[in-house]
């Protein structure tokens, strides 16, 4: 099939009913969910992800990617009203987006955050779109070789993910690995680590960790909290349009701010939480008055909101072409993958590219439905913010429990659940990062299935890893991000040398 035609196809498949009412449904969700602070896209994917299972592989990812999306803009919601991000990806919004609330101007900050959102959403998934004839060329060249290399290089990317504590990020991702290797082995009768247990033989249930790790501990983290999560009133009177017309004259930031996001999207380990601040960072380079800004400046705004759903693009681009989740959030996405039987690579690029096509039709739609629900319910955001927690947490242990038991009727994922659900909450607490566990439990067993089968194919000649240019541009990526934090410290102690 070619690309055009899977692209007709897709534009079908992303209109029919009821996968448009899935779409509606999870852009919405996904406001909601990103308006609560404290919730975000990887707790309201992990917790919905189980009830896609009835839905197919299509219906439930496009449910998911909405919620991703929406969740994106939601986040600007509690940022700009409470001083409070609802994501981390709406932490930089805060900066201005609260200072215009305090002076009476939250209509324009939201319908600013709601337009300059969407638009980004807009470029970026045509951008994707565009390229994707050159993905398909490129994840076509790859083998089991080239596969196991990719694999080794989102683990290394753990020096990279890992804010903070080096140690601490290698450690959270050995921990993942060990996990990957649990049930019979790879292309041999061997069980490891089942202690005796049938129900262990096929290893622990990948979406129950995520519930676990993310729904779960995110939920015992706000059981400390009493009460609604906002503490304060607020003010969200005016006209939408204001905004709209402002950011419509800051194009060329809009634009920019986008891009910078779809970039540092396609980058595994960075995401929004980085990209919203890069792009702050330059619209301050940029403008005529950098003094301004963290005072209530909108460019801070169009450049947060505008980076943070261009990022959603660029991170499809490493999940579904290489299976390296580059967040949590798409971590919980090819969770999704995973379970209704779609395998990032040349299959999501070759027999199901009329699904791939769908998703990225999807997204561009979800942005017209961010439009008009994030215009048209403004004056109503308020209220999202006051759910009260002794409401949320019962809600979200029972999705979380029941969800992880309906998948496989196993009482060891309801464990796994519970197990996770407190591994995850210290991991949070001892700043391990959640990131490197999840490209440690992901890539495991693609390591070890690609790195068995072309020894098999070589008949036991590591030769086989260097043996393709593409290998080669693997292989020597691959030292340059382990050397990177070397090089880093050899640089920044021969500045204090100069200096």
């Amino acid at each position: 099939m070619s690309a055009l035609n899977a692209l007709i196809d897709g534009i079908g498949i992303a209109l029919s009913w009821p996968t448009l009412l899935w779409l509606v449904l999870g852009v919405t969700l996904g406001i909601i969910i990103g308006a609560i602070p404290g919730l975000g896209p990887n707790l309201g994917m992990a917790v919905v992800l189980p009830l896609t299972l009835p839905l197919g592989g299509t219906n439930g990812i496009i449910l998911l990617v909405g919620i991703y999306s929406g969740s994106m803009y939601g986040g600007s919601v509690a940022a700009i009203l409470l001083n409070v991000p609802g994501t981390a990806a709406a932490a930089a919004t805060t900066f201005d987006g609260y200072p215009l609330s305090r002076q009476g101007k939250a209509m324009l900050a939201l319908s600013a955050s709601a337009f300059s959102s969407a638009t980004a959403g807009f470029m970026t998934i045509v951008a994707l779109i565009l390229i994707s004839p050159i993905l398909i060329t490129v994840v076509l060249l790859f083998g089991s070789p080239e596969y196991f290399l990719i694999a080794i290089l989102g683990l290394s990317m753990i020096t990279i993910v890992a804010q903070g504590s080096i140690v601490k990020g290698l450690v959270a991702g050995a921990f993942g690995l060990l996990i990957s290797t649990i049930g019979v082995a790879q292309q041999s009768p061997e069980v490891r680590y089942a202690f005796g247990y049938v129900e262990l033989y096929d290893g622990l249930d990948f979406v129950a960790a995520i519930l676990g790790i993310f729904a779960v501990a995110e939920m015992l983290k706000l059981a400390t909290e009493r009460g609604s999560i906002a503490k304060q009133s607020i003010d969200a009177s005016g006209t939408p349009t204001e905004g709209v017309r402002a950011a419509l004259g800051r194009r060329v930031l809009l634009v920019k701010s986008a891009f910078i996001g779809m970039f540092i999207g396609s980058i595994p380990g960075a995401g929004a939480a980085v990209s919203n601040f890069v792009a702050y960072s330059e619209a301050i380079r940029s403008s005529k008055n950098p003094d301004g800004f963290g005072s209530g400046d909108l460019d801070g705004v169009i450049a947060a909101e505008s980076s943070n759903n261009g990022t959603v693009g660029g991170s499809l681009i490493p999940a579904l072409s290489f299976g390296i989740p580059g967040s949590g959030a798409t971590a919980v996405l090819l969770g999704g993958l995973l379970m209704h039987g779609l395998n990032p690579g040349p299959e999501l690029f070759t027999t199901e590219l009329s699904f791939t096509y769908a998703v990225f039709v999807s997204l561009f739609i979800g942005n017209i439905i961010i439009l008009v629900v994030g215009l048209s319910l403004i004056t109503r955001m308020e209220y999202l913010t006051r759910v009260d927690t002794q409401v949320l947490i019962p809600i979200v242990f029972v999705l979380a429990v029941s969800g992880a038991y309906i998948l496989r009727t196993n009482w060891i994922d309801v464990l796994t659940v519970a197990l996770f659900g407190i591994i995850g909450y210290y991991m949070f607490a001892h700043n391990y990062s959640i990131v490197a566990f999840i490209l440690g439990m992901v890539l495991g067993d693609i390591a070890e299935e690609n790195f068995l089968r072309s020894l098999e194919i070589a008949d036991g000649s590591f030769l086989i890893f260097v043996g393709s240019w593409p290998s080669r541009m693997l292989v020597a990526l691959t030292l340059l991000v382990l050397a990177g934090p070397f090089l880093k410290s050899a640089l920044e102690r021969s500045d204090e040398s100069a200096g």
